[in-house]
C-alpha cells in the first residue's frame, strides 16, 4: 500500500517495543504508515523491531526522565501512549514507568500541540485487585483525564498474540521446558482474553477516525477459564506436558521463593492474587463502535503460535 497521506502521518509510540507496540507497528506498516517513531528503553526489543520494520525510527530513551526524546513530538499527528510497567516486585519501577513517564509524555504533547492522543489504559482500573500495577494504572489514567486532553482511553483485558513475552507466550515456552505444568488451585478463574491483533485494529480505528473522547472497555468477547486457556495453548503448540493442579498456598509460596532470587520474575504473588480475583469486565460492542471484527479465541491462539512470519519471534523478557 502506498498512500502519501499515510506515509507522511507522524505517529509517536512511547513504549512501543513491547507486545502491543510490536504488533501495532507491523500492522501500521502494512497499511502504509512509515513515519513512525518508537520510544522505549529496552534495547534488545527495539533491535527486534528495527529488524522487522526497518523503515521506522526507534529511539532508546528512559521516558521517566526528561531528555532529547521529548523533541520527537514536534510535528507529530498522533501519540499512542503504550508505556507501562506490568510485572515485577519493585514499586519504584511501577511509579517511574506508569506515572512519572506519563507526566513527561503529556507535557511533551501539550508543548508541541499534538492534535491526537490515544491512551492505552487497562481493565484493571475497574478491578478488585490491590497491587502495584492496578494502583499505578489507576493513577496513570487519572493523570490523562485531568490534563483535559480529549482522547479515547482504551481499557483492554489480558492480551495475547505475536511477540507475547510475558503472558501466554512465556507460559507456552515454559510448558515446552518443564515436565509438569502447574496450575494454582482448581484453575477455574474466568478470564476474558483479548487478541492483540484485534486491539491493534481498534487503535488504528482511533487514529484514522474522529474518535476523540471517551473511555472504552475493550474486553475479550469470550469468557474462558484459565486452565482451559492453558489447554488451548498446549494444543496449538503441539506439546504433551501434563497440566497439574497444585494447592493455591503452595503455588503462592513457590512464587514468593522465586521472587527472592529473580528481580524480574515472570509471575508474581500480586499477579496470582489478581488472577484469582474473579473480576468480570463489561463487554461493549467494540467491533461495531470501531469497525473491527472480533477473532475467535481458538483461531487467535492458532495465529499467535503458528504464524509463519511472526509466530516464532521472541522478545526478551
Amino acid at each position: 500500500m502506498n498512500n502519501p497521506t499515510l506515509s507522511s502521518t507522524k505517529i509517536i509510540i512511547p513504549g512501543g517495543a513491547g507486545l502491543v507496540g510490536q504488533n501495532l507497528v507491523v500492522r501500521l506498516r502494512e497499511r502504509g504508515y512509515t513515519n513512525i517513531v518508537v520510544l522505549d528503553k529496552h534495547r534488545v526489543n527495539l533491535a527486534v523491531l528495527e529488524k522487522l520494520v526497518p523503515e521506522i525510527l526507534t529511539v532508546f530513551a528512559d521516558l521517566a526522565e526528561p531528555g532529547d526524546w521529548q523533541h520527537y513530538f514536534e510535528d507529530a499527528a498522533v501519540v499512542v501512549m503504550l508505556q507501562a510497567q506490568i510485572g515485577g516486585n519493585s514499586y519504584h519501577e511501577f511509579v517511574q514507568n506508569n506515572i512519572n513517564a506519563t507526566r513527561l509524555i503529556l507535557d511533551a504533547i501539550k508543548l508541541h500541540n499534538v492534535p491526537k492522543l490515544v491512551h492505552i489504559s487497562s481493565s484493571v482500573v475497574e478491578s478488585a485487585a490491590d497491587d502495584f500495577y492496578t494502583n499505578t494504572k489507576k493513577a496513570q489514567e487519572k493523570l490523562v483525564i485531568d490534563t483535559g486532553i480529549a482522547c479515547p482511553i482504551l481499557r483492554p483485558t489480558l492480551m495475547f498474540g505475536w511477540f507475547d513475552r510475558k503472558h501466554l507466550g512465556w507460559l507456552s515456552r515454559f510448558m515446552q521446558k518443564t515436565p509438569l505444568f502447574p496450575i494454582p488451585g482448581h484453575g477455574r478463574y474466568m478470564r476474558q482474553p483479548l487478541y492483540v491483533g484485534d486491539f491493534c485494529q481498534v487503535i488504528i480505528s482511533c487514529i484514522e477516525h474522529d474518535i476523540y473522547n471517551g473511555v472504552f472497555n475493550i474486553s475479550g468477547h469470550e469468557k474462558i477459564d484459565y486452565i482451559d486457556i492453558i489447554r488451548e495453548v498446549r494444543r496449538a503448540t503441539h506439546v504433551r506436558t501434563p497440566i497439574v493442579c497444585i494447592p493455591y498456598r503452595l503455588f503462592y509460596l513457590l512464587l514468593k521463593i522465586w521472587g527472592m532470587f529473580d528481580k524480574n520474575p515472570p509471575f508474581t504473588t500480586q499477579q496470582l492474587a489478581a488472577l484469582c480475583a474473579n473480576d468480570e469486565f463489561d463487554v461493549i460492542d467494540w467491533p461495531a463502535i470501531f469497525g473491527v471484527q472480533s477473532t475467535l479465541f481458538r483461531k487467535a491462539i492458532d495465529e499467535t503460535f503458528n504464524d509463519s512470519r511472526y509466530g516464532k519471534v521472541v522478545l526478551e523478557f
